[in-house]
């Protein structure tokens, strides 16, 4: 039997996911509660799969996400939401859900993407997979733009950056490299426009995102 335990501020959903999931013979709803109940209940019953909605009024699904992620014998998450956009998303991911499912889901395939659930697969509701796949791109065509412009910088350039995103100053940098002041700048507006960032800010953050400050800490 697979225990579930539905998270949701509205009543009326509640009771509906309760009554069509209880109707497969293989699931049991052992609680429909509202989010500031939702730690208790999962205690107490301790679910196979809990299913969550993100927006709340009362507490922040991804919030408690985060902490049901940290119990010892954490259930399978999925997030229950109205709402489909990338950033809900790409968070609700990040934090460890293993679902992400719209409250219009067809009831018919409810209780197959909770035994899904159940069973260690990632589900997805249909209608989301096209957000998905796109934001998977952009994020893998950012990180691949990133790699170029980085590996685009001359080892100097590289060490000027470090130095830069530490926030020393072209006079610091330069007495650190054994480098006149001029020397620096001339490297700044150099990695400025190949890593196309406007000013020191943009590349310091850049430098950052890229574990660059990371990877020289580690040296």
């Amino acid at each position: 039997m697979i225990r579930v335990v539905v998270v949701d501020d509205e009543a009326l959903i509640r009771s509906g996911f309760g009554l069509i999931l209880n109707a497969a013979e293989d699931i049991e709803v052992v609680a429909a509660v509202p989010g500031g109940q939702a730690l208790e209940a999962v205690a107490a019953h301790a679910p196979d799969v809990v299913l969550l909605d993100i927006r709340m009024p009362d507490v922040d699904g991804l919030t408690l996400l985060r902490e049901l992620r940290t119990l010892d014998r954490p259930p399978v998450v999925a997030m229950l939401t109205t709402f489909d956009s990338d950033e809900y998303l790409a968070r609700a991911l990040r934090s460890g859900a293993s679902g992400y499912l719209l409250k219009d889901t067809d009831p018919d395939h409810l209780a197959p993407l909770v035994r899904s659930l159940a069973d260690g697969a990632v589900v997805l509701a249909p209608k989301i997979v096209p957000t998905v796949v796109a934001g998977y791109l952009r994020h893998h065509r950012g990180l691949e733009t990133g790699a170029a412009r980085t590996a685009a910088l001359t080892a100097r350039e590289h060490d000027v950056l470090v130095l830069l995103a530490q926030g020393l100053t072209n006079g610091a940098i330069g007495r650190s490299m054994h480098l006149s002041e001029g020397a620096v700048k001339e490297h700044v507006s150099a990695l400025l426009a190949k890593l196309a960032v406007n000013n020191r800010v943009q590349a310091a953050l850049w430098a950052q995102r890229s574990g660059l400050l990371t990877a020289e800490a580690a040296q």
